[in-house]
């Protein structure tokens, strides 16, 4: 544990936290893991329909606490709020991450490899995600100069259910919004709670599909991990 290397977790439900752990704890568990959970967060942008200033300062309050702690890195592990999160990276002095952002450059080094345009599919559950999460793949495709289609669907009901206790119903539906994305060469499950459902889908899919948590802790351990 000497060279243990703290990572903050950010959270906005509490259903992101366990799919992240787990991917920890297979990827990289000699990681030393904080969580925050702030569970109003995602009630409050769905009743605002959009991002203010007051939202962001809580972002930017998260993550300076997060830094104050002695976070070597900060994960953000909620997909809505692309904005504050980013007001909140330069806030402090520490790497911090999107929940998505790993996982897309992951697709694009994928598609990069390939000919043509590739066609990305983006699988969400909590629909006032797919916005920002649409905005930011696509810039980061623009300034990796890969050329990529991006479609977008959601999974309707499906956090609720997991939310509710329901999980078994939530994988259904997921299973069933992945069958529109077919024709796609990759899939991105867009929110951390649907890596559960990863093994069902890529049985379904026959394609890789890629998880926010596993993206994630892997480029974190490649940003902070001592040489």
């Amino acid at each position: 544990m000497r060279f243990a290397r703290r990572v903050v977790l950010i959270h906005a439900t509490a259903v992101a936290m366990q799919p992240v752990a787990d991917s920890f704890r297979r990827l990289w568990p000699e990681a030393s893991l904080m969580n925050l959970l702030d569970d109003s967060l995602s009630s409050d942008i769905a009743a605002r329909g959009s991002i203010d200033g007051a939202l962001t300062q809580r972002f930017v309050d998260l993550a300076q606490y997060a830094e104050r702690t002695g976070a070597h890195g900060i994960l953000f592990t909620c997909s809505a709020f692309g904005v504050a999160i980013d007001a909140a990276a330069q806030a402090v002095a520490v790497p911090a991450y999107k929940p998505n952002e790993a996982m897309f450059l992951e697709a694009l080094e994928i598609a990069r490899a390939r000919r043509g345009r590739v066609q990305i599919g983006l699988l969400s559950t909590f629909a006032p995600s797919i916005p920002s999460m649409r905005e930011e793949f696509l810039q980061l495709a623009r300034a990796g100069e890969v050329a990529v289609e991006l479609q977008s669907v959601c999974a309707k009901g499906a956090l609720e259910a997991l939310s509710a206790g329901d999980p078994a119903t939530h994988d259904r539906l997921v299973v069933e919004e992945a069958a529109s994305l077919e024709n796609c060469d990759i899939v991105m499950l867009g929110q951390f709670s649907m890596a559960r459902s990863h093994e069902v889908v890529a049985a379904r899919l026959q394609r890789p599909v890629l998880t926010s948590p596993d993206s994630a802790v892997r480029l974190l351990q490649k940003i902070l991990s001592p040489v």
